[in-house]
Protein backbone atom coordinates (compact mmCIF):
# COMPACT_ATOMS: atom_id res chain seq x y z
CA UNK A 1 0.00 0.00 0.00
CA UNK A 2 2.28 2.82 1.02
CA UNK A 3 4.20 1.84 -2.44
CA UNK A 4 1.33 2.90 -4.48
CA UNK A 5 0.68 6.10 -2.32
CA UNK A 6 4.38 6.86 -2.73
CA UNK A 7 3.63 6.15 -6.76
CA UNK A 8 0.56 8.75 -6.21
CA UNK A 9 2.44 11.66 -4.06
CA UNK A 10 4.79 11.35 -6.98
CA UNK A 11 2.64 11.48 -9.81
CA UNK A 12 1.11 14.45 -7.98
CA UNK A 13 4.05 16.56 -7.90
CA UNK A 14 4.01 18.56 -11.35
CA UNK A 15 0.31 19.07 -10.60
CA UNK A 16 1.36 20.47 -7.68
CA UNK A 17 3.98 23.22 -9.34
CA UNK A 18 0.89 24.45 -11.18
CA UNK A 19 -0.63 25.96 -7.63
CA UNK A 20 0.02 28.92 -6.14
CA UNK A 21 0.40 27.03 -2.82
CA UNK A 22 2.65 24.07 -3.79
CA UNK A 23 1.51 22.27 -1.03
CA UNK A 24 0.19 17.71 -0.82
CA UNK A 25 -1.07 16.59 2.21
CA UNK A 26 -1.05 12.98 2.83
CA UNK A 27 -3.94 12.63 5.19
CA UNK A 28 -4.74 9.77 7.19
CA UNK A 29 -5.08 8.71 11.02
CA UNK A 30 -1.65 7.21 13.13
CA UNK A 31 -0.58 3.84 11.85
CA UNK A 32 -1.80 4.36 8.51
CA UNK A 33 1.00 4.30 5.96
CA UNK A 34 1.83 8.15 5.92
CA UNK A 35 5.39 7.94 7.18
CA UNK A 36 6.25 4.37 5.21
CA UNK A 37 4.66 6.07 1.91
CA UNK A 38 7.20 9.45 2.68
CA UNK A 39 10.25 7.16 2.73
CA UNK A 40 8.92 5.41 -0.36
CA UNK A 41 9.05 8.73 -1.91
CA UNK A 42 12.56 9.53 -0.36
CA UNK A 43 14.31 6.16 -1.86
CA UNK A 44 13.15 7.13 -4.89
CA UNK A 45 13.28 10.53 -5.70
CA UNK A 46 16.23 11.05 -3.03
CA UNK A 47 13.86 14.25 -1.77
CA UNK A 48 14.43 14.94 1.80
CA UNK A 49 12.17 13.64 4.58
CA UNK A 50 12.19 15.98 7.57
CA UNK A 51 11.02 14.42 11.49
CA UNK A 52 9.65 18.12 11.89
CA UNK A 53 8.82 17.23 15.49
CA UNK A 54 12.14 16.22 16.16
CA UNK A 55 13.87 18.39 14.33
CA UNK A 56 11.38 21.63 15.40
CA UNK A 57 11.46 20.48 19.23
CA UNK A 58 15.19 20.56 18.64
CA UNK A 59 15.11 24.37 17.75
CA UNK A 60 12.52 25.51 20.36
CA UNK A 61 14.08 23.97 23.24
CA UNK A 62 15.68 26.50 24.83
CA UNK A 63 13.27 29.16 24.25
CA UNK A 64 10.70 30.58 26.45
CA UNK A 65 6.43 29.88 25.36
CA UNK A 66 6.82 33.72 24.57
CA UNK A 67 9.59 33.37 22.13
CA UNK A 68 8.55 30.25 20.62
CA UNK A 69 5.45 30.87 19.70
CA UNK A 70 6.76 34.60 18.19
CA UNK A 71 9.81 32.71 16.45
CA UNK A 72 7.77 29.51 15.14
CA UNK A 73 6.85 30.43 11.49
CA UNK A 74 10.79 31.70 10.98
CA UNK A 75 12.41 28.68 12.80
CA UNK A 76 10.08 26.87 10.57
CA UNK A 77 11.29 28.13 7.43
CA UNK A 78 14.79 28.20 8.77
CA UNK A 79 14.78 24.50 8.80
CA UNK A 80 14.26 23.89 5.38
CA UNK A 81 16.81 26.64 3.79
CA UNK A 82 19.67 24.36 3.91
CA UNK A 83 18.08 21.61 1.45
CA UNK A 84 18.70 22.40 -2.16
CA UNK A 85 15.63 20.59 -3.40
CA UNK A 86 12.23 21.84 -4.93
CA UNK A 87 10.50 19.40 -2.78
CA UNK A 88 10.63 18.38 0.18
CA UNK A 89 8.36 15.87 2.58
CA UNK A 90 7.57 16.74 6.00
CA UNK A 91 6.45 14.16 8.62
CA UNK A 92 5.28 14.07 12.05
CA UNK A 93 3.61 17.39 12.16
CA UNK A 94 2.03 17.14 15.26
CA UNK A 95 4.34 19.62 17.14
CA UNK A 96 2.61 22.24 14.93
CA UNK A 97 -0.73 21.69 16.61
CA UNK A 98 0.48 22.62 20.11
CA UNK A 99 -2.01 25.26 21.46
CA UNK A 100 0.39 26.83 23.32
CA UNK A 101 2.27 28.22 19.88
CA UNK A 102 -1.29 29.80 19.18
CA UNK A 103 -0.54 29.40 15.23
CA UNK A 104 -2.50 28.20 12.22
CA UNK A 105 -0.67 24.82 11.31
CA UNK A 106 -2.10 24.76 7.89
CA UNK A 107 -1.31 28.30 7.37
CA UNK A 108 2.50 27.32 8.28
CA UNK A 109 2.30 24.30 5.85
CA UNK A 110 0.99 26.80 3.13
CA UNK A 111 3.43 29.66 3.70
CA UNK A 112 6.14 26.95 3.37
CA UNK A 113 4.86 25.48 0.30
CA UNK A 114 5.01 29.40 -1.81
CA UNK A 115 8.62 28.63 -3.52
CA UNK A 116 8.91 24.39 -3.06
CA UNK A 117 6.72 21.82 -3.08
CA UNK A 118 5.78 20.65 0.37
CA UNK A 119 4.64 16.69 0.87
CA UNK A 120 3.18 17.15 4.38
CA UNK A 121 1.77 13.93 6.39
CA UNK A 122 -1.22 15.58 7.84
CA UNK A 123 -2.34 13.53 11.22
CA UNK A 124 -6.11 13.26 10.48
CA UNK A 125 -8.81 12.45 8.32
CA UNK A 126 -11.17 14.20 5.34
CA UNK A 127 -14.42 14.21 6.36
CA UNK A 128 -17.77 15.87 4.66
CA UNK A 129 -15.05 17.29 2.40
CA UNK A 130 -13.39 18.92 5.32
CA UNK A 131 -10.02 18.55 6.46
CA UNK A 132 -10.02 17.55 9.92
CA UNK A 133 -7.04 17.64 12.85
CA UNK A 134 -8.73 15.77 16.18
CA UNK A 135 -11.79 15.36 17.67
CA UNK A 136 -14.27 18.65 18.12
CA UNK A 137 -14.19 19.60 21.49
CA UNK A 138 -10.08 18.95 21.77
CA UNK A 139 -8.36 21.81 22.04
CA UNK A 140 -6.22 21.01 19.06
CA UNK A 141 -9.12 20.84 17.46
CA UNK A 142 -9.13 22.36 13.32
CA UNK A 143 -11.05 21.96 10.86
CA UNK A 144 -10.36 23.09 7.16
CA UNK A 145 -12.02 23.88 3.27
CA UNK A 146 -10.15 21.69 1.00
CA UNK A 147 -8.83 24.22 -1.23
CA UNK A 148 -5.86 25.64 -2.39
CA UNK A 149 -3.73 22.40 -2.18
CA UNK A 150 -3.55 18.85 -2.98
CA UNK A 151 -4.69 15.53 -1.19
CA UNK A 152 -4.21 12.09 -0.77
CA UNK A 153 -5.79 10.14 1.54
CA UNK A 154 -4.42 7.25 2.82
CA UNK A 155 -7.90 5.47 3.98
CA UNK A 156 -11.11 5.90 1.83
CA UNK A 157 -13.11 8.85 2.92
CA UNK A 158 -16.40 8.37 4.63
CA UNK A 159 -19.26 10.11 3.07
Amino acid sequence: MAATLAEHIISLIDAAGQLYYRLILLVGPAGSGKTEALQHVKERTGWPRLNLNLELARQLLELTERQRRLLLPRLLAELLEPYNSEVILLDNLEILFAVSFHQDPLRLLLGLARHRTVVAAWPGSITAGKLVYAEPGHPEYRRYPVQDFLVVATTPNPT
